[in-house]
């Protein structure tokens, strides 16, 4: 696959011997944009062997960082990178993943960040992907990953003023995945904080094509109480529209606390611990 723009300049890279064929081949990828590559891509452009690029690359650590010891594919580390020993996550995370050939979106409390709602500090990137898969330190990035059946239908948009393609979950479908994934990402507490500088940005069009995307009247239940209890009624009366009229008593979350129904949660036949009563 190609990371890197097909009018690459091979003479530049060609000429670039007395640095190192592989160095050259870097400063020619860095002029189209790209910041990362595949080692197919070095062997085709520059004619190296194996052994030849192995050896080149490893002379260029620091420069150029492997994402994974199993992966063959690398990412190119500019000088104001170095402290973190990776580029931003958000400019590679997508050409990464075409060549893993699998789906991807950026998620949950990162994906929160994005759309500007970050209560508190997210150490780790959070992305959702098609199937399990070992989390990735490189540097002092951290990737961790979450799986999902039918990825493809959660809505996903481009942010504004990205330096490169990106898929991140709209902030609809961003907050269905907090509250399904709340167990994994500090509880349903974290999610309710992270929620509400969220629910300016809410669309009712585009909270009830989430909800359809997802499907799942447990998690929507759960929402539509966190909404309601954030005062937003009109986005809370749309939730509870789309749910059915069946609702069987779901509880907030796993706790170890006694679980009631209150006034509010009544209506979304929602268990929340006996201390919220109050």
């Amino acid at each position: 696959m190609v990371l890197f723009a097909n009018n690459m300049n091979t003479n530049k890279v060609k000429k670039c011997r007395h640095h190192g064929v592989a160095a050259g081949f870097i400063e020619a990828t860095l002029e189209t944009g790209m910041i990362a590559f595949d080692v197919t891509e070095l062997l085709d452009k520059t004619g190296l062997s194996s052994i030849a690029a192995k050896s080149q690359l490893q002379r260029l650590r620091g420069r150029v960082v492997r994402v994974s010891r199993h992966q063959a594919f690398f990412l190119i580390v500019e000088s104001q990178h170095r402290p973190m020993g990776a580029p931003p996550v958000e400019w590679w995370l997508d050409a990464y993943f075409r060549w893993l050939g699998h789906p991807y979106y950026l998620a949950l409390q990162s994906a929160a960040e994005l759309h500007n709602s970050a209560p508190q500090a997210i150490l780790v990137k959070q992305v959702m992907t098609d199937s399990p898969r070992r989390d990735l330190s490189i540097g002092r990035i951290h990737i961790q990953f979450f799986v999902k059946r039918h990825l493809e239908r959660t809505p996903v948009q481009q942010p504004r003023n990205a330096y490169a393609p990106l898929k991140v979950s709209t902030p609809e479908a961003t907050a269905l995945d907090m509250v399904r994934y709340a167990s994994r990402i500090g509880g349903m507490e974290r999610v309710a904080e992270t929620l509400r500088p969220l629910l300016p940005l809410f669309r009712a069009a585009e909270l009830k094509r989430a909800l359809e995307a997802e499907g799942e009247t447990a998690v929507a239940q759960r929402l539509g109480y966190l909404i309601d209890n954030a005062d937003h009624s009109k986005l809370a009366d749309l939730v509870h529209q789309w749910l059915p009229s069946g609702m069987v008593r779901v509880p907030i979350e796993s706790s170890k606390q006694t679980l009631v129904e209150t006034a509010r949660s009544k209506r979304w036949r929602v268990l929340v611990p006996e201390r919220e009563e109050a």
